[in-house]
């Protein structure tokens, strides 16, 4: 598996009904395609897999497969309460054609060290797909800390982790103990400059699902250590970065697709769609970037 460059946490686009909208879904899908992203992960935070039933995630993953047709990885995350259950969905993700996995600690439990590692340890063993270990203590509580990783390292196929611990010096401590044991993805979009300088190979992204070309050409800027064209691209999108770092990030990134012509609104409850003045507010900060958004030709930018 390669972990390197940009790997968007798709959105599940949906109906005004609730439904699964699956021509907006692919319309999505080939924006990031054909920006350039190095695969596509299903059932995160962003997907709004926890209001998803077992065989809507499974049509979904799928379908995914179906229309993507080997041209970039597909990812199936792994967000569970019990270990069967996670167990379950790493054999089912396997059989069914997905490339690779991402992982998160148990859900609902703060489960301890020896607890997490068993945990990944057990899904882990139980198949042969490579998997991104999701490192958010701010939002799941659980902390994979170096000595977890250092008893994960008998995992071959644990190759990566998700970076979302929201600090950055983590990227450097990683490659410090690991060096390229683990492969590093910033999971943080405000922290996307940051983190790939100080030597993230990949970046896990949210802002990606509505402008799938800036994020790549910025990733890939960065890379090259083409600073100044970089930070003209990141001073312009952090506004709408920081959309991704709310409680409302999927409120707040489907209308942002819906803007830029490449999604929906619709979510599924208890979510329910922005008004008012929280919507008048995310709306503006949307349209500026909209309005002032940079013209990317390849990795030769005008901003």
């Amino acid at each position: 598996m390669n972990w390197n460059g940009v790997f968007p946490a798709v959105t599940t686009k949906f109906h005004a009904d609730g439904s699964i909208d699956y021509d907006m879904f692919f319309v999505n899908l080939e924006a990031q395609i054909e920006a350039g992203v190095s695969g596509v992960i299903l059932g995160g935070t962003l997907g709004e897999s926890s209001v998803l039933d077992d065989e809507e995630k499974l049509e979904l993953t799928q379908k995914t497969i179906e229309k993507i047709a080997g041209r970039v990885p597909v990812i199936l995350n792994i967000a569970e309460g019990s270990t069967s259950k996670a167990v379950y969905w790493a054999k089912k993700a396997e059989e069914i054609g997905a490339e690779a996995l991402m992982l998160l600690p148990p859900m609902r439990y703060p489960s301890d060290h020896r607890e997490t590692v068993t945990y990944f340890k057990t899904i882990a063993n139980a198949t042969s797909l490579p998997i991104m270990i999701y490192n958010n203590p701010v939002d799941y509580k659980t902390y994979v800390t170096l000595e977890m990783f250092d008893e994960l390292m008998e995992c071959k196929n644990i190759q990566a982790v998700k970076e979302s611990t929201r600090d950055v010096s983590n990227v450097t401590r990683m490659k410090t103990r690991f060096g390229d044991r683990y492969k590093i993805l910033c999971g943080v979009d405000t922290l996307t400059m940051e983190s790939v300088l100080m030597g993230a190979d990949g970046l896990v992204a949210g802002l990606v699902c509505a402008f799938p070309k800036e994020t790549v050409v910025l990733f890939d800027l960065i890379k090259e250590r083409k600073i100044d064209e970089a930070l003209a691209i990141y001073r312009w999108f952090l506004p709408l970065l920081e959309l991704d770092i709310h409680p409302k990030l999927v409120q707040y990134i489907k209308l942002a697709e819906q803007m830029a012509g490449i999604g929906t609104e619709h979510v599924r409850a208890p979510r329910l769609t922005l008004v008012g003045e929280e919507r008048n507010k995310i709306e503006a900060v949307i349209q500026k970037g909209l309005d002032h958004r940079p013209e990317i030709t390849s990795l030769k930018t005008s901003v």
